[in-house]
């Protein structure tokens, strides 16, 4: 009698690498088909905003306390007349409104009640307010202004100390440039707010990092480039530092002076 011994440990590994190379190519497979899900582009259509469902909240982006916040709204028997009231009720971030609003749809006697409440409101002189005083209340009556971007404002009013100008809500996020001249034409710094401006060519590193828009390593390029020539003889001069934040100049102008 003759035994033959066949090795099937060559072949069982075989099937094992092959086998780990199809469930490979079956997650790379997977997850290419997610990134294609994740890039499928929801086409919006005008659309009333009083009458969004789950599916079509989920469609725009918000989330389920948003779209549960607009149906117990409703449910009071309340409607949606504008943008801003579409924020206030939802709460729903600047960067989706402004993505979801320019498809809105009111009804016609909304639109014209909407602008003849313009026309009014442009022939009564408004109270300007002072910027600097102005509570998160006070920029929601803004249209544009919604919660979020109230409190942006007055968390950054607070971070720089005070603003020194209407030229600083450049740099609050997410606010366009209509909803900025909004602003601009109800807010204004008071003119008894006093400023010290700090001279460029005697400041010390620790005095310029106290600038909003300079930071360590930038305070020490200045007065690195201040040795070098001596003096600096203008706000342009400084646009030759490399790291200078050159579109933000006309800020920076608002804490130095030159002598």
């Amino acid at each position: 009698m003759a035994y033959h011994f066949i090795d099937f440990s060559s072949e069982e590994k075989e099937r094992n690498l092959n086998t780990s190379k199809i469930e490979e190519l079956q997650k790379h497979i997977d997850s290419l088909k997610q990134l294609k899900e994740q890039e499928k582009i929801v086409e919006i259509y005008p659309f009333n905003p009083n009458y969004i469902s789950d599916f079509k909240g989920y469609q725009l982006g918000m989330n389920v306390k948003e779209i549960d916040r607009l149906h117990r709204y409703r449910e009071t028997g309340k409607w949606i007349n504008s943008t801003t009231d579409f924020q206030k009720v939802t709460g729903i971030s600047d960067s989706i409104l402004t993505k979801i609003s320019p498809y809105f749809r009111f009804p016609d006697w909304v639109v014209t009640a909407e602008k003849a409440k313009v026309i009014s409101n442009a022939s009564i002189p408004r109270k300007v307010l002072n910027l600097n005083t102005a509570s998160v209340e006070d920029f929601e009556e803004i249209s544009g202004v919604g919660e979020v971007l109230a409190n942006r404002i007055v968390n950054y009013r607070t971070k720089i100390g005070k603003f020194r100008s209407n030229l600083q809500l450049k740099d609050i996020y997410g606010l366009n440039f209509e909803t900025r001249e909004k602003l601009i034409r109800t807010f204004e710094v008071s003119k008894n707010d006093k400023f010290v401006l700090l001279n460029i060519n005697t400041a010390k590193v620790l005095e310029l990092v106290e600038v909003p828009y300079i930071n360590y390593e930038l305070a020490r390029e200045i007065i690195d480039y201040r040795q070098i020539h001596e003096k600096i003889t203008s706000f342009e001069e400084l646009s030759k530092i490399e790291s200078f934040p050159s579109d933000k100049i006309d800020r920076i102008e608002l804490y130095l002076k030159i002598d």
